[in-house]
């Protein structure tokens, strides 16, 4: 079990960080939040889409009277671009322990047009108030020590179009079985893992958790193609509310065709609890 957290010179707070503020939402009337995507946080040609899944989260977690999500599904529509957007919310159904609303994010074209960005399902309950009984056959990933990974510093940058904005806010040491794309050796293997942080120090929580699962290079690139992975739906369990202290990332994609490829990823917690899963449908680069 790892429990040593990462060096920072002065860690952020959850509520006081760079992710945070590129989260927050104001409400401009019941159910209507604008926001601004920051341009730290865009990969290639577009916004991630792990940040837009927490933002609309954010706005969902206020909208809605439970505080935490527990299954969060998303339809990406079309690519989201850094500037003004507005999220639109509504409450389907609220119960004793489980509420459920639906959200959507807008953003505008240069003629004044409306476009919706992504649109996203959710139910929210409260993870503090879920008994303690876990019966599992899931294992923490095999990835080695955090000192014997590799991040963006520990070799040559690979040749990628585009931004790549989030790698300055993100701590990520991949396992070193994953990162023969870097340097033009894809394994062939659809498996992407390693530990994760942000680098401002700032500990997971439950909203963090949804930009995570989606914040790893996508497993396309041990697959031998490079450029944008866009992702078509994405679907996110939060299963617990994380421990301080670094994450470990598993990814894997067991099938590519069509053009299209799954991804199913799972994050563990410094106390080796599985904390989040998610699967995602994504169309393949044309790489």
């Amino acid at each position: 079990m790892y429990r040593a957290g990462m060096a920072q010179a002065a860690q952020a707070l959850i509520g006081d960080s760079e992710f945070d503020r590129d989260t927050a939402v104001t409400l401009r009337e019941p159910g209507v939040y604008d926001a601004e995507l920051s341009a730290g946080w865009t990969i290639i040609h577009a916004v991630n889409g792990g940040y837009l899944l927490a933002l609309l989260g954010r706005a969902l977690g206020d909208a809605l009277p439970h505080p935490d999500p527990f299954t969060v599904s998303a339809h990406y529509l079309t690519p989201s671009a850094p500037g003004p957007a507005v999220i639109r919310t509504d409450v389907v159904r609220t119960g004793r322990t489980l509420s459920t609303g639906q959200a959507s994010l807008f953003q505008y074209e240069e003629d004044g047009t409306e476009v919706e960005r992504i649109r996203v399902l959710a139910s929210y309950g409260d993870l503090d108030a879920l008994p303690d009984d876990v019966r599992t056959t899931a294992l923490p990933p095999a990835i080695p020590p955090r000192e014997h990974c590799l991040g963006p510093s520990d070799g040559p940058a690979p040749q990628i179009p585009g931004s790549s904005a989030i790698t300055d806010r993100l701590d990520i040491k991949l396992d070193p079985a994953t990162v023969g794309w870097a340097v033009g050796a894809p394994s062939g293997k659809g498996e992407m893992r390693g530990w994760f942080g942000l680098a401002d120090g700032r500990d997971a929580d439950p909203l963090s958790l949804l930009l995570t699962v989606d914040a790893l290079p996508p497993t396309s690139f041990e697959l031998g193609l490079k450029g944008w992975t866009p992702t078509v739906e994405l679907t996110t369990h939060i299963r617990c509310r994380p421990a301080p202290g670094p994450l470990r990332v598993s990814i894997t994609t067991r099938n590519l065709a069509g053009g299209f490829l799954e991804e199913d990823a799972e994050v563990w917690d410094s106390a080796d609890r599985l904390v989040a899963q998610s699967r995602q449908l994504a169309r393949a680069p044309r790489g």
